[in-house]
């Protein structure tokens, strides 16, 4: 069985990768690889490292989707940092002016004081993003993570409202942060973290998880229309426009539609994590478009700075911002030269050649779900713009899905899980990613598909 996979809006052939007009200097040479050397990491290095794991290699550099291992390996880059570089890494857009600024001794930090490099973007953010959708939104710089976003969308519900209790949802991922993860549905996370049942969190299904479809809104009506439920009417709803590390799966737009409704009526705060699914991940600047809803509140982070460099958004209507100065701080919760890529990421938003390449990443993605789902009946696809879910719960589950991932990556592919079980390969490619190498990462991928070794 599948799902409708939403590609991006219909646009002309894509074109090349953006790519700065400025002239760069090719890239020197790789120097002769020495022998793999891991052992200071795992000398000095806390056990906690994971993707290093998952991903047993020492890289040395990186442009657009290819990652270069000191060993001469060539990798494709499905996974994009978990969702921190949909531009690929060193766009030379945004490297030229991140080089120009470091060069002419641009400021590099800045707590929350008045900068150049925040005025712009603050100024490029409003034209190119918040402006075109009709969006009116205040500000704040939390911190360097989306968690901080989180955590900081949370606090503000509260402060605003007056009240304490946050509706959030099964399968959703908010952050490692204890407040994140007080929303978070993952046992795993909240018991690494000491978060167990006394934060004033109400779980609720998600519009479709493993256990199949479920009317979510309307047990959220129930529950707060009974004065004997043991709910009480919270600060806010939390969710996911599209959970992501919840198995890629998309809310519909009438669900959200439905949820939007059901939290004004009541006067209650509806706050979308964009952390993973925007920036364009999965179609319009923000996955939440798709539905016409307008949020209270909005996090943003991950590919924000479109470098891969820490940065965090907390959006909130005008009105919301009751914060006093200095209630909620954060030394590196300016980082300048995050400021400066962002720039450069949000101008590419007014460019048709970037929306061009974007849109034919989506196409191409769109159809290698159909062809998966078309090859094996027990395979469930879902996806949105340019991610894909490809679900082998009911076809082998985690243990195949592992299996598939080494595959790929032994033959120089990385893809990321995602789901309960990480039965889920979540495919994200670089939104600007050269048709060729899209076309040679699908190749790995759909060979490991059918390897059944």
């Amino acid at each position: 069985m599948t799902t409708a996979l939403t590609p991006a809006a219909p646009a002309a052939a894509p074109t090349a990768p953006i790519r700065s007009t400025a002239a760069t200097a090719p890239a020197p040479p790789d120097p002769p690889a020495p022998p793999a050397d891991t052992e200071v990491f795992d000398r000095g290095e806390s056990r906690v490292r994971l993707y290093c794991r998952t991903f047993p290699v020492v890289l040395r550099r990186a442009k657009g989707a290819r990652l270069f291992a000191e060993d001469g390996r060539v990798f494709t880059d499905f996974f994009c940092g978990a969702g921190s570089l949909n531009y690929g890494h060193n766009n030379d857009v945004l490297k030229a002016g991140l080089a120009a600024y470091v060069a002419a001794d641009g400021v590099a930090h800045g707590l929350d004081m008045y900068t150049v490099a925040k005025r712009e973007f603050l100024t490029a953010f409003r034209t190119h993003v918040l402006e075109p959708r009709g969006l009116d939104y205040t500000a704040q710089f939390p911190g360097p993570t989306g968690t901080d976003a989180v955590e900081a969308a949370l606090k503000v519900a509260r402060k605003a409202t007056g009240r304490s209790g946050v509706i959030a949802f099964s399968g959703g991922f908010h952050g490692m942060s204890r407040g994140s993860l007080a929303v978070t549905g993952s046992g795993r996370a909240r018991r690494a973290g000491g978060v167990h049942g006394q934060d004033p969190v109400t779980f609720v299904p998600f519009e479709d998880g493993p256990g199949g479809p479920f009317d979510s809104v309307g047990l959220i009506e129930r529950l707060l229309d009974d004065p004997s439920s043991g709910v009480e009417t919270p600060a806010a709803v939390i969710v996911e426009p599209v959970q992501m590390e919840g198995g890629v799966r998309p809310a519909s737009a009438a669900w959200l539609r439905r949820l939007r409704e059901a939290t004004e009526r009541r006067g209650i705060l509806l706050i979308c994590d964009e952390i993973q699914s925007g920036c364009g991940r999965t179609g319009d600047f923000f996955a939440f478009e798709e539905s016409g809803i307008v949020p209270d509140v909005v996090t943003v982070s991950k590919s924000l700075s479109g470098y891969g460099l820490p940065m965090s958004l907390t959006l909130f209507r005008p009105e919301l911002d009751v914060w006093e100065p200095g209630e909620h701080t954060g030394t590196f919760r300016g980082n300048q030269l995050a400021f400066v890529t962002a720039t450069a990421a949000a101008g590419l938003w007014s460019d048709e050649a970037f929306h061009r390449v974007r849109a034919g990443t989506a196409r191409t993605l769109t159809e290698f779900g159909a062809e998966v789902a078309g090859r094996d009946p027990a395979v469930r696809v879902r996806g949105r713009g340019a991610v894909l879910g490809i679900d082998l719960a009911g076809s082998g589950g985690g243990a195949r899905a592992a299996h598939i991932q080494r595959y790929a990556f032994d033959h120089g592919l990385i893809v990321e899980l995602a789901g309960r079980e990480d039965e889920v390969l979540k495919v994200m490619p670089p939104l600007t990613i050269d048709p060729a190498e899209l076309a040679d990462g699908i190749g790995v991928l759909r060979a490991a598909l059918l390897d059944r070794t």
